[in-house]
């Protein structure tokens, strides 16, 4: 992907591959993201294990920064790791239900092999879903946050297949110490989160109209609302989840034939509805 310029980055022609129909069965699909899973985090990775054992969704949707970092698919089967409880715990959710990722800025290193194994289908970004007579359009949604043209630049860059595979050559200890390095670097750097650059609505707009959508999901931006883009057109956001500091916070939105809702995760087949 280039820097952003004048004109706003619509997605790729929209083929088989870039859009999925949801299964005449499904009557329920559950959308997360940005849980930055890590070993610091034993209760945020607790709180969804127990939700992915307790939703009755026919299909759960992964938008990327499920993890904090991902190192390398390689880590997945070191005895002990961090990589290897991963894998067996979204294949142990995959033998009972799809389980759909989709990449984020923090953990676009994982790789085909990870999926395999884990029994994850890989989504283009952006990917339309159809689903209960209606279009919606995921995303991760960093490559709509226009006014971050900083970042912008360096997705271009470590995004590239020379990059990646430079980065996948590294030696596991090495790149566990600069995991943490980046963790450090970006928890040091971190302020308000109403700081940060938004999505572009304008952007937005362009991306739904492209792809024959009326509502955008995405995460990335940690400002878990409902916009009104005007013409029919919206846009959820996903919350970001950390139950390891303070009360909590974290939610899950749920697609289905009557449209959007917002629940707490779930941790028995009791549901907390939360503000749309």
């Amino acid at each position: 992907m280039s820097p952003p310029s004048a004109a706003f980055p619509l997605p790729r022609p929209l083929t088989s591959e870039t859009s999925l129909r949801a299964a005449p069965g499904w009557r329920r699909i559950d959308v997360l993201s940005d849980l930055h899973l890590s070993p610091d985090l034993p209760a945020t990775l607790a709180r969804f294990s127990a939700h992915l054992a307790a939703t009755p969704a026919d299909a759960v949707f992964l938008l990327g920064d499920i993890f904090e970092a991902w190192i390398g698919d390689d880590a997945r089967w070191q005895a002990g790791t961090f990589e290897q409880q991963m894998l067996e715990m979204l294949r142990a959710v995959s033998a009972r239900k799809p389980l759909f990722f989709m990449h984020g800025n923090r953990d676009f290193a994982l790789g085909q092999p990870m999926a395999d194994d884990a029994g994850l289908r890989l989504l283009d970004d952006p990917t339309r879903l159809d689903a209960f007579g209606r279009s919606w359009l995921l995303s991760h949604g960093d490559q709509l946050c226009l006014a971050d043209v900083a970042y912008l630049r360096a997705r271009a860059v470590v995004r590239r297949p020379g990059v990646l595979a430079t980065l996948r050559a590294m030696p596991l200890f090495a790149r566990r110490a600069l995991a943490r390095h980046l963790r450090a670097k970006s928890r040091a750097s971190q302020t308000d989160p109403s700081t940060w650059a938004d999505v572009d609505d304008a952007a937005a707009r362009a991306w739904l109209r492209a792809s024959c959508c009326d509502t955008l999901i995405h995460g990335h931006t940690h400002r878990p609302a409902l916009h009104d883009l005007g013409d029919g057109l919206s846009r959820a956001v996903l919350s970001d989840w950390d139950y390891d500091h303070g009360p909590g916070r974290g939610d899950v939105l749920v697609i289905e034939a009557t449209g959007l809702r917002r629940i707490a995760p779930m941790t028995s087949a009791v549901e907390t509805p939360l503000p749309r």
